[in-house]
């Protein structure tokens, strides 16, 4: 970590960017909530703390150091708050400013579950309730949402889309609301910078969920923040004289203590409306090549006896890892000869399972964020002799977040049993296992342009037949004009996408279940309060940036797991109405 550390700040140096050398960095942060998780590791957690606490400041950069969410901060070091309300935290020395370094714009998505959003009046009206408490600085998490391109998506199962419902979208466009009810605050704040940072506020009580926090300078300056904490009424209070209806859920802002600039509920903003339309890209020229399972212990690097962890295999070089071992069935066994299925059970730790029975496919399972372990179970048609069972495991993301990451286990850990045989049950578990890390077309480098053996498959009608274990490719034009652009893969399962080589990330149309019930602004907000998308897919567009693309001759490459019609992939721009 010290050298990772030592390089970041170099890098920064080097460019003159920290405010002591001129540039716009104001502050710097080592670690990121670590105290959720320091009580899993006692001392030595409070040591590691300590440690990259006095290493940071002795870097030097001239700029104070925080630490999010780590109430022991030691000095220098201020210790910060993340959250979707900041207006409760008090820094750990009076001496330290109140910073709160992630206030939540919204929530991150998963696949197979909704997606979030957080009304900008309850947004505002936490930012103005932490102003008027005395809080010192507000970063938004995030302002501008973005992608995980690549393998980068994390939780495991958090999306490729990282949207976070923020006031700059994923494709750089404006979000309304939004965006200028929290422009609005800013001014509004700004306007009260001359009381802010003279005093300390005073409270005084205007009824039963109504309270004023006045801010006054010994010059004369003077500002009122008036809050209204009931959920449904709206409220008439009296503050110096003067009445103020404050609507339910909602401060006021007085820069002069007098005149309303401002009020967190009152959104006098445009909507803005995201729409996907059609380019006059055509995607029709498709070549395939499928994956060949029958080979899959031939190239087989490793055979051991027993069941290893994904991750310790893979080095996360790939999200695949082939299990594959043999097992042999007497002629005299009964289900031969009644006409039967044995049954497959496959523990795994997740994430996500397809099992192949003598290279055909058997059935496949998926975990999901809160549950990333699967089992399955399933009739397997064996014949006498000598069958072979493949089990494709595949990851959807490393955690990011959480104590001993050692302890997260990925892929199939047994037990792996055959039910129904004459004699019962056959643990598989401790048979000799080949392991094959990636697909072949992952060591065959289908994603790029470069040359390979790969004989591919031309044809129209091939794309629509919706085989697994498929890679596709298509070359297409850019579209003109500088709309941003995505690819819809509404028609496809799960795999990964790649353009011009450079990996659009993984896709999945996993179907959204959740409550999607309609949601208002009041009421302390959660990351379940407000949601929507339910009985579709989580993300259906993926996110092409435009300095990806040439001219002419794009390379589309999308790998298929569980079979889809590539035939419909389209490219798609965004567009923005305002309402």
């Amino acid at each position: 970590m010290q050298r990772f550390t030592t390089k970041i700040v170099q890098m920064m140096k080097n460019e003159k960017l920290f405010q002591t050398q001129g540039g716009h960095i104001i502050l710097s942060q080592i670690e990121n909530e670590y105290g959720l998780e320091i009580k899993q590791y006692g001392a030595p957690g409070h040591a590691y703390m300590t440690w990259a606490a006095k290493m940071a400041v002795e870097m030097g950069t001239g700029v104070p150091w925080v630490m999010c969410k780590e109430d022991d901060a030691p000095d220098p070091v201020i210790n910060t708050c993340n959250g979707f309300y900041c207006d409760y935290f008090s820094p750990n020395k009076p001496n330290k400013p109140t910073i709160w370094t992630e206030a939540w714009s919204g929530w991150f998505d998963d696949f197979g579950g909704p997606v979030h959003h957080r009304p900008v009046e309850d947004l505002a009206f936490a930012v103005a309730r932490f102003i008027q408490k005395g809080g010192s600085l507000v970063n938004y998490y995030m302002y501008h949402g973005g992608t995980n391109f690549g393998r980068t998506a994390g939780g495991p199962f958090i999306t490729t889309s990282y949207d976070y419902d923020a006031p700059i979208d994923e494709y750089g466009l404006i979000r309304q609301p939004k965006y200028d009810h929290l422009k609005e605050l800013h001014k509004a704040v700004k306007l009260c910078e001359p009381a802010l940072i003279s005093a300390d506020p005073t409270v005084t009580v205007l009824g039963n969920y109504e309270q004023a926090h006045v801010f006054s300078s010994g010059s004369g300056h003077c500002a009122a923040f008036l809050a209204n904490y009931h959920l449904s009424s709206t409220a008439r209070v009296t503050f110096r004289h003067q009445h103020y209806d404050l609507p339910p859920w909602s401060i006021s802002i007085l820069p002069d203590c007098k005149n309303v600039v401002y009020n967190t509920a009152r959104v006098g903003v445009k909507t803005s409306t995201a729409q996907m339309l059609p380019t006059n890209v055509q995607l029709r020229t498709w070549e395939t090549f499928s994956e060949d399972v029958s080979t899959i212990d031939v190239d087989s690097k490793l055979t051991v006896v027993g069941l290893l962890e994904q991750l310790n295999v893979t080095r996360d070089m790939s999200d695949y890892l082939w299990y594959t071992t043999s097992v042999e069935i007497n002629s005299a066994e009964s289900f031969l000869h009644q006409g039967q299925h044995l049954t497959l059970t496959v523990q795994s730790a997740g994430h996500a399972l397809h099992v192949y029975i003598n290279g055909r496919l058997s059935g496949s399972v998926y975990g999901n964020r809160e549950n990333r372990r699967v089992t399955f179970t399933g009739g397997v048609n064996l014949h006498a002799g000598i069958n072979r069972i493949s089990l494709l495991s595949v990851a959807v993301g490393l955690p990011n977040n959480g104590a001993h990451y050692e302890t997260w286990s990925a892929g199939v850990l047994g037990p792996v049993v055959l039910h129904g045989l004459d004699k019962g049950q056959r643990d598989l578990s401790w048979q000799k296992w080949s392991y094959q890390v990636g697909l072949r077309g992952e060591t065959m480098n289908l994603a790029s342009n470069a040359i390979s053996a790969a004989e591919w498959v031309g044809g129209s009608l091939i794309a629509r037949q919706q085989q697994p274990l498929t890679w596709y490719k298509v070359y297409f034009n850019a579209p003109g004009g500088s709309d941003p652009l995505a690819l819809d893969m509404g028609s496809m399962g799960k795999g990964q996408v790649w353009v011009n080589g450079q990996s659009i990330g993984r896709y999945w149309t996993a179907y959204a279940t959740g409550n999607c019930s309609p949601c208002t602004y009041a009421a302390t907000y959660r990351q379940g309060k407000c949601q929507s998308g339910c009985g579709q897919p989580t993300q259906r567009w993926y996110h092409v940036p435009r300095s990806w693309l040439k001219p002419t001759g794009n390379l589309l490459v999308v790998f298929e797991e569980i079979g889809g019609d590539a035939s419909k992939i389209s490219l798609v721009k965004r567009s923005i109405t305002y309402v």
